[in-house]
């Protein structure tokens, strides 16, 4: 299952070429283009999935552990404290390719902040309230 105007489909299956990391049936790791630290690389799978909602459950399965596989190669190479595994869903949570794809981030000591926010406040009440709503829905 691909898309024919979907460009990470075109990068994992080969048809653009891109520094690969890792390549397995399932994905292709690719050095991200556009890096917020050295090292930056996603995680792609060869089937086309939009989002984390349309990602069948096999391929979930393998997501983590290949992340961690990675991570763990770029802590030993790359000399990063940490890295940030980071997957965006829809435009408004900072998706800008419709394509599922996971973001291995390598952090740095005394590197830059990249993702942080400020911790808001919540009422028990309103904490009940939202639980509830998205109970229903599961």
């Amino acid at each position: 299952m691909r898309e024919d105007d979907c460009i990470f489909c075109k990068i994992a299956n080969g048809d653009i070429p891109s520094e690969t990391l890792y390549e397995d049936e399932v994905f292709r790791v690719i050095m991200d283009l556009g890096p917020a630290s050295k090292g930056h690389a996603l995680i792609l799978p060869k089937h086309h999935y939009k989002d984390l909602c349309e990602l069948d459950g096999e391929t979930a399965s393998k997501v983590l552990p290949l992340a961690a596989k990675i991570g763990n190669a770029m802590k030993t190479t790359l000399g990063c404290a940490g890295f940030n595994v980071v997957q965006n869903n829809g435009k408004e949570a900072g998706q800008t390719v419709f394509h599922f794809h996971v973001h291995l981030i390598p952090r740095y000591e005394e590197g830059p902040v990249m993702i942080s926010w400020v911790s808001g406040k919540v009422s028990p009440e309103d904490l009940a309230q939202t639980g509830a709503a998205i109970r229903s829905a599961l």
